[in-house]
């Protein structure tokens, strides 16, 4: 019985130290989410190559492979850094001699993050011009400026002279047309929202303009009409301009004589004016019954006896207290 409860002891502590270690392996073992990005060439990117966000490290390249005219880079990243979905791999070199690493840009704010196991296409990958390419380059533009391109004939060498001479003296205007050039960059970059609201409305103009193409027309027509009347008349017109310019002259000199005068009357028509404003209830009647009071005294006009013939209204001497009673159309007034 102890020989055999012994085995059952070291059994059990045997399991524990597996389930230990086994715990430790795995708290202590990174766990990283695996991406491919596809490049259009590697040069320095090798397995080992760090893997940035923000020039922080955050994985490493696991392994470098060609895939047709692409390169194919596995890459593996810590998945507790979040990665935006759409995210880049650039390649980046420091320097020209410094190892390079890959950058994955740009940093997570908010959104969708990067699976694992997710791909970047060439798309959304960038590497550095190399120094043989830009070497080659400037060769290649040097070898078509050359005696064996552009002045093969001298035509560069005259630009140049005459470029020369014509800045020369110059540079004070040529500094100050920079500066104003800047100036007003700056100033059409400050309203920039105004600048294109105008092209905007201007292309709404133009449209407009483009719909109405048959009235455009019409009136282009009708004012080379009224062009042409003026310019054959332009000596009348002349002549009308220069008498009401004459006109004009003498109604500012009379008013210049009668200043006085006129300030007088019109003050005076102010005041009549505002009369009229006041009793304009009663110009109002008075408008309403004169016509048929003109009515009325047509009426009692006899033409045999030329003579206008009416009635007294007893009533009112009677019975002072009645009012009148009103004229009727027709009546003898």
């Amino acid at each position: 019985m102890r020989s055999r409860l012994r085995q059952i002891i070291a059994v059990a502590v045997v399991l524990v130290l597996v389930a230990a270690a086994a715990t430790w392996y795995v708290r202590s073992r990174p766990d990283y989410r695996h991406v491919t990005a596809y490049f259009t060439q590697s040069v320095g990117v090798y397995r080992g190559t760090e893997v940035r966000i923000l020039g922080v490290p955050v994985g490493r390249v696991d392994a470098v492979a060609p895939r047709g005219t692409e390169v194919e880079v596995r890459m593996r990243v810590e998945s507790d850094v979040d990665v935006p979905a759409d995210a880049r791999a650039v390649v980046v070199a420091p320097s020209v001699v410094s190892d390079r690493y890959v950058q994955l840009t740009p940093a997570y704010t908010g959104g969708a993050t990067l699976a694992d196991g997710a791909t970047i296409p060439t798309s959304r990958t960038a590497t550095p011009v190399e120094l043989d390419e830009l070497y080659e380059s400037i060769n290649r533009l040097a070898a078509s400026l050359g005696p064996d391109g552009a002045n093969a004939t001298g035509a560069l060498s005259d630009l140049l002279d005459t470029s020369a001479r014509n800045l020369d003296g110059n540079g004070q205007a040529l500094g100050d047309m920079i500066r104003d050039l800047g100036g007003a960059s700056g100033t059409l970059a400050n309203t920039d929202e105004d600048f294109f609201a105008t092209i905007d409305h201007l292309q709404k103009f133009t449209a407009m303009l483009r719909a109405n193409d048959e009235q455009v027309r019409t009136a282009e027509q009708r004012l080379a009409s009224v062009s042409a009347f003026l310019a054959e008349d332009r000596d009348d017109l002349g002549a009308a301009l220069h008498e009401l310019a004459a006109a004009l002259a003498q109604v500012r000199q009379f008013i210049a004589d009668h200043r006085a005068a006129i300030k007088s009357n019109v003050d005076k028509l102010a005041t009549i004016t505002q009369v009229l404003v006041r009793q304009r209830a009663s110009l109002a009647e008075a408008l309403d019954t004169i016509p048929l009071a003109v009515q009325n005294v047509l009426n009692a006009y006899d033409r045999e006896h030329q003579t206008l013939d009416g009635r007294g209204n007893l009533n009112e001497i009677s019975m002072p207290g009645l009012p009148l009673p009103l004229p009727v159309a027709g009546g003898g007034g």
